[in-house]
């Protein structure tokens, strides 16, 4: 598939069917997030994979009590793992390099003819208990991953117009 097309026709999928994910499918979502570029290739990172139904329920409760992510067949808890290293611009790298794993296995799921969610609504707390996180390593996102009951609305984007400048900020 095209990347652009990809990019274009992806959107969040929040209702599941009640249907396994392929290993050979998930492999290639995992392998996306571990080629994803990261500050000077620290890849700092790991993908905690919950296909256990119970643990599934307490994620759920720990995101807001958001039923569809019960209901998925897998989640992925994205977490960085050397949350000290600043990069120059004076950016913590963990959160940016771990969005960028996780921006690239949302388009590879896309690619499976799978749907997938960015959940950014959870108790960081409770994350790192029910799934042993230790305390020096941050959750930075939650991927639920699945096949989509149905095909959800685009939602509208802003003008190219609206969202871009030249030369100086306006």
């Amino acid at each position: 598939m095209d990347v652009f097309e990809a990019i274009k026709n992806r959107c969040s999928v929040r209702s599941y069917k009640n249907k396994e994910i392929e290993e050979e499918k998930l492999n290639k979502i995992l392998e996306a997030g571990r080629l994803a570029p990261s500050a000077k290739n620290k890849q700092n990172w790991k993908f905690i994979i919950v296909k256990n139904q119970k643990i599934k329920d307490k994620l759920t409760k720990a995101s807001s009590d958001q039923k569809f992510i019960s209901e998925a067949p897998v989640i992925i808890v994205a977490c960085g793992t050397n949350t000290d290293y600043t990069m120059a611009c004076g950016q913590k790298s963990y959160n940016i390099d771990v969005s960028i794993a996780v921006s690239f296995m949302m388009l590879e799921c896309f690619e499976q003819g799978l749907g997938s969610c960015w959940l950014g609504r959870f108790n960081e707390k409770e994350y790192h208990d029910i799934l042993n996180i230790p305390e020096e390593a941050c959750v930075v996102a939650t991927l639920v991953v699945g096949y989509g009951k149905e095909n959800p609305n685009k939602t509208s984007r802003k003008s190219i117009e609206e969202i871009i400048s030249y030369d100086k900020y306006q």
